[in-house]
């Protein structure tokens, strides 16, 4: 529980930065992102979602 916290914590701490350090790139890219297909985005999120369980697998299998 702790570890998904943490992650929790570190991705606040990456997106506010992105937002604080480049407010106007981050609103190109949330008009960009509505004009993307909602399939498209659906297969993106899960090809990330899969990607990140397989980082996750390979980091705790070292």
């Amino acid at each position: 529980m702790d570890d998904l916290l943490t992650a929790l914590a570190l991705l606040l701490v990456i997106e506010g930065s992105l937002y604080a350090l480049f407010p106007t790139g981050m609103r190109r890219m949330i008009e960009q992102a509505l004009a993307v297909p909602e399939t498209q985005m659906r297969f993106a999120g899960l090809a990330a979602a899969v990607l990140g369980v397989g980082l996750v697998w390979l980091i705790r299998a070292a």
